[in-house]
């Protein structure tokens, strides 16, 4: 990455624009960019999160055929309306932690920031109502009114719940969480809402433990509980499918492919 002042963008040749924001393309762009870079440079727009107001029927941002729109997981994209816009899909891409599983704490972990504000969408009920069954420790900025240990910095997180026997993700709706990714990564396994990209992630009793209803995790999460065994058998199996589906080797090699691809198209139009 190279930082450029943002006075100096209007005198660069530039090969791709990416945008990661609503603000990005509605503003930014008419104000940082030249009339010549907005109409010849090929752009990309990178979609984080699946639709908020209305989960089905929400209009992107961008509604336009000659930009691309990303998507990182498949779950988004399906609910997002993106109308004449391409799309796409790249999938999270992230560096395998060092640290690996013990599970010697008989207890769960949740990873999520500011659950108290965030609420149902976040899982704030589920939370309280499976901890009411399960011990659980919370992590996360702004946690502390839940009795939550504050925030553990991200390049830590791998080491520090390492020793948990199983994450708990309790999120209703959301977009497929680097917590998640980096848990399984560790070899921890994941308990989970059977939503959104999850199911996808975890396969019920082979890589994770994912259902809808919150007594099914909560009998789950005795399991483990109890037979550690299990759980370390589990979280094996999850680690192995993320190192696959989610190396960081597969998602740059499939943003560096995105980006050769828009170039050429913007190049084949500019000689029509």
């Amino acid at each position: 990455m190279i930082e450029v002042p943002e006075e100096r963008i209007r005198l660069l040749d530039l090969d791709c624009i990416l945008f990661q924001t609503p603000r990005n393309y509605t503003h930014d762009q008419y104000k940082i960019l030249t009339d010549e870079q907005r109409r010849t440079t090929p752009a990309v727009y990178l979609e984080h999160d699946p639709p908020q107001e209305v989960p089905t029927d929400t209009r992107h941002t961008v509604d336009n055929k000659a930009v691309t729109v990303v998507h990182v997981t498949h779950f988004n994209r399906l609910m997002w309306d993106c109308g004449q816009s391409p799309t796409h899909v790249i999938e999270h891409g992230v560096i395998a932690p060092r640290a690996r599983y013990t599970g010697k704490h008989n207890k769960g972990i949740v990873i999520i920031n500011n659950l108290d504000t965030r609420g149902r969408r976040l899982g704030l009920d589920i939370f309280e109502y499976v901890r009411r069954h399960i011990p659980l420790d919370l992590v996360g900025m702004g946690n502390e009114s839940l009795g939550g240990l504050g925030e553990v910095l991200h390049p830590n997180i791998p080491d520090f719940i390492k020793d948990y026997r199983f994450a708990f993700n309790p999120i209703r709706y959301t977009s497929l969480g680097l917590a998640v990714i980096e848990a399984m990564m560790t070899g921890l396994p994941v308990v989970g809402l059977a939503t959104t990209e999850m199911v996808t992630t975890i396969r019920h009793g082979e890589t994770g433990i994912l259902h809808t209803d919150p007594d099914v995790l909560i009998a789950g999460m005795k399991e483990l509980l109890t037979h550690p065994d299990r759980a370390a058998q589990l979280g094996d199996a999850g680690r192995r499918y993320a190192l696959d589906r989610f190396n960081i080797d597969r998602f740059t090699a499939d943003w560096y492919d995105l980006f050769e691809t828009a170039i050429r198209k913007q190049r084949k139009i500019a000689l029509v």
